[in-house]
């Protein structure tokens, strides 16, 4: 499996728990058992994968932005002026939170890589507005990084 399909399959993970709320390696363990992946690998090619070569970074980044959520979220809120955090779609948050996982504690993952990602994912399952957002957001907080260590 390659990294960018193990990155959105790791917002499926991020993406479901907004609705069960499980421990976050529960999600990815029941998950990735055969027989769900089987379920879902014909709506979704990545299913039907190995993730195993992936495992390490679907577990750390699942688990880690579970952890940082309402640090992520934060910075969500204070980048997105204007909008309510409930405004933002589901799967468009839980993709700003996996690229600001990525950019803050993924060292071996580049911003513009992550980035550049992250506007793949919003326009797949969201739209060409969330891509546009997404990549307005997802500037701001890696120049304001960048700002900060200077």
């Amino acid at each position: 499996m390659t990294r960018g399909n193990a990155r959105e399959l790791t917002l499926h993970l991020i993406y479901a728990r907004e609705f069960t709320g499980e421990p976050p390696l529960e999600t990815v363990n029941d998950r990735l058992k055969e027989e769900y992946r089987a379920t879902l690998a014909g709506e979704y090619p990545l299913y039907g994968e190995d993730a195993a070569s992936q495992r390490t970074y679907i577990d750390r980044v699942v688990a880690g932005v579970a952890d940082k959520q309402e640090e992520l979220n934060g910075y969500i809120r204070s980048l997105s002026k204007g909008w309510d955090l409930r405004r933002i779609s589901r799967i468009t948050r839980a993709i700003l939170q996996l690229s600001m996982y990525e950019i803050l504690f993924e060292e071996d993952v580049p911003t513009g890589v992550s980035i550049s990602e992250a506007v793949r994912l919003a326009k797949l399952y969201d739209s060409e507005e969330a891509g546009s957002f997404v990549n307005g957001i997802l500037g701001t907080f890696a120049r304001s990084l960048t700002e900060a260590k200077a």
